[in-house]
């Protein structure tokens, strides 16, 4: 069963995903400032990274826990903001768009004629993709799928596209970089300001109520 349901619930599951996110970046860094030569420029690549898993590890758990909250409050299609009922109509629209045959496309068409007044079925399975590479565009459209807004995040795009992801893509396929402790102490600043910022958005959305569209009785 799922266990997000209330405010508190979100809260709670997103502070202990960026606590111990918090501690072990921090550790990290702080070992890799105190070592000198040639293994301060191993810690520093090393560094890379895990700063990089805690950056996609968190955007998509807290994403996660966020739908699943949507999705725990149990309301209907025309009270869900449509980014949300994408994600229970994604798996008609493809029905529509792959199949061929009659009476699953009817069934398709049946079902957006005869939502409304339905509780959403909200999938949870594979809903938030970080194509393991969590580029800014792919970032950013993950965001916009859950009603986040993303004109703050765009600042960040070179930071995320050829500081952090550039950089943890040619270290993890074995190429040689030469990082020094200011430029890393710099990715894991921005980083940690990111997922807090990716936080605060979440909690404020879910708090006023962003996912739902009041519906008159």
């Amino acid at each position: 069963m799922s266990k997000i349901r209330s405010l508190s619930d979100l809260q709670d599951a997103l502070d202990k995903s960026l606590a111990w996110r918090i501690k072990e970046i921090a550790y990290v860094k702080s070992n890799a400032m105190s070592s000198i030569s040639y293994a301060q420029a191993a810690l520093l690549r090393a560094g890379v990274p895990l700063v990089y898993a805690h950056w996609e590890g968190f955007v998509k758990g807290a994403s996660e826990v966020y739908l699943e909250y949507v999705a725990n409050q149990h309301l209907r299609y025309e009270e869900l903001a449509s980014c949300f009922v994408v994600f229970a109509a994604k798996k008609h629209v493809a029905s529509l768009v792959q199949s061929k045959r009659a009476t699953i496309n009817i069934e398709v068409v049946d079902f957006f004629r005869n939502s409304n007044g339905k509780s959403a079925n909200i999938s949870l399975s594979n809903a938030v993709n970080t194509e393991s590479n969590l580029s800014s565009v792919v970032f950013q459209n993950i965001a916009a799928s859950l009603g986040i807004p993303t004109e703050r995040y765009a600042a960040y795009s070179n930071f995320l596209d050829q500081s952090l992801l550039d950089r943890r893509n040619k270290i993890a396929h074995g190429e040689y970089l030469d990082i020094d402790a200011v430029a890393f102490s710099h990715i894991a600043d921005e980083v940690l300001a990111l997922l807090r910022m990716y936080k605060t958005d979440i909690e404020n959305l879910a708090s006023t109520n962003a996912y739902r569209i009041p519906v008159e009785a």
